[in-house]
């Protein structure tokens, strides 16, 4: 998912999902050997690619979210057409239509040329899948003077691409997967000039019929997030590692009611509480849980590089959070700096001493998300984040500035709550498309790639 953010940088893309309006179609989709129960399970490199200071934002799954700014986002290299050709593209989990620049346009240095491939089929005007008319994109699909569906997809921060939607052969470990339909973008208007330049396009991963995941019609995939300097992990099938240990699980919410402010083909779980330590915040249940009009769901994303909570939620943290660090760290106290918009819980850290700007923080109290059957605890490191920011670094006498890593849905529009990769990091994440329910373990995610061998 991705959502809004100030000029003070940083979410993983597509960040509170970015919001790429797209389109929700029952399709019956083509399947390969991938799908078959014998295939073995096929893994792929995940990458944290940290572009300039302030680059990028992208789009959300609905329409009444905001966009933001960022500049971290995890990407994954594939090939696809023939003779294949290397694609990069940002993995989000949030978003459903698969997209790949087609055009090369100013900063643009990353595409997919359809020209060079035998197997590239763009999808006429008069397709099924073309005259759907569904809420998900903002401006319906249409013909284009060659007759061909042609889509216009939107961003929140008012910016959109748009091209033809097609088909084309990817391959993944050596596997083939023809006929997976995607958008193949050739203009459009973005201010994420940065990131175009270094990735070719997106991967939609949520739960719609024409994400990635479903189209190769797998039943489950895993990811498993490293540090910023590390290569992680994508694995599209089973996870049957003895030495990753037991996983909890937590189901899927769905809801059956179609409602303006709930996804659902977001990965939705049940947020049920939350603790500072072992103190249990004082929360209504209701508050917890989606209302009537869907608003209050809890999204799994990894389009989103911070968790945001419902404002009454994300007060009642904040204040106990403050309360058991009292004395421990130094508050900021600038109300006019809010990191990205919707992180108001700063502090300063002295740098002195440290040519490379890594100070040792004291222990601070985890907080742990308790979902129905399964909790995740965030700690240490996970806690705060470094705001690289030269200004705020000469305002503040060279301090360094931290801010804790949950922030105000409120602040940024966004009718959710939403848990963004940086507190998936080190941990491993299962999506289980066929029990409907996403399972988690904390691992070594570095350890976890030399394992499997990348």
């Amino acid at each position: 998912m991705n959502m809004p953010t100030s000029p003070h940088v940083l979410l993983l893309v597509p960040p509170l999902t970015i919001i790429i309006l797209i389109m929700f179609l029952q399709i019956q989709t083509t399947t390969s050997s991938l799908s078959s129960p014998k295939q073995k399970p096929f893994i792929l490199p995940l990458k944290i690619q940290t572009l300039p200071h302030g680059a990028v934002s992208l789009p959300t799954p609905s329409s009444h979210k905001i966009s933001f700014h960022h500049n971290v986002t995890l990407t994954v290299s594939l090939t696809l057409g023939s003779p294949p050709q290397n694609v990069t593209m940002v993995l989000d989990t949030g978003s459903e239509l698969s997209w790949l620049h087609c055009k090369k346009l100013p900063n643009l240095t990353s595409i997919f040329n359809p020209l060079l491939s035998k197997t590239y089929t763009p999808i006429p005007c008069t397709s099924p899948v073309c005259m759907t008319r569904t809420r998900d994109f903002p401006v319906p699909v249409s013909c284009d003077p060659k007759k061909l569906c042609h889509a216009t997809i939107s961003y929140a921060d008012a910016s959109y691409i748009e091209g033809n939607l097609a088909t084309e052969t990817f391959f993944a470990d050596g596997s083939a997967q023809p006929g997976t339909i995607f958008g193949c973008m050739d203009s459009g208007f973005s201010s994420n000039t940065n990131e175009d330049s270094k990735t070719t396009g997106l991967m939609g991963m949520n739960r719609g019929s024409l994400s990635f995941v479903t189209q190769m019609g797998l039943p489950k995939f895993s990811y498993c997030i490293s540090g910023k300097d590390s290569t992680g992990v994508l694995l599209f099938g089973e996870a049957n590692f003895n030495w990753l240990g037991p996983l909890k699980y937590t189901p899927l919410v769905k809801m059956t009611t179609p409602l303006p402010y709930f996804d659902r083909v977001a990965y939705t779980v049940q947020l049920e509480g939350i603790r500072v330590g072992n103190k249990l915040l004082q929360l209504p249940k209701s508050i917890l849980a989606p209302d009537h009009t869907g608003a209050g769901q809890t999204m799994v994303d990894s389009g989103t590089q911070f968790t945001f909570l419902l404002g009454p939620v994300y007060t009642a943290l904040r204040e106990e959070f403050l309360s058991q660090t009292k004395g421990l760290l130094t508050l900021l106290n600038d109300t006019n700096f809010v990191f990205q918009g919707a992180m108001d819980l700063c502090y300063r850290v002295s740098g002195s001493g440290s040519n490379s700007g890594r100070v040792g923080l004291p222990p601070l109290p985890a907080v742990t998300l308790m979902f129905e059957g399964a909790e995740m605890s965030v700690s240490g490191e996970r806690l705060l984040y470094r705001v690289v920011d030269d200004v705020a670094t000469r305002k503040w006498n060279n301090d360094l500035v931290y801010c804790f890593t949950f922030g105000n849905s409120d602040l940024l529009g966004i009718e959710a709550y939403v848990i963004g990769h940086y507190h998936q990091m080190n941990v491993w994440m299962e999506f289980d498309l066929v029990n409907s329910r996403v399972g988690f373990a904390d691992t070594r995610c570095e350890l976890a790639s030399q394992r499997l061998g990348i």
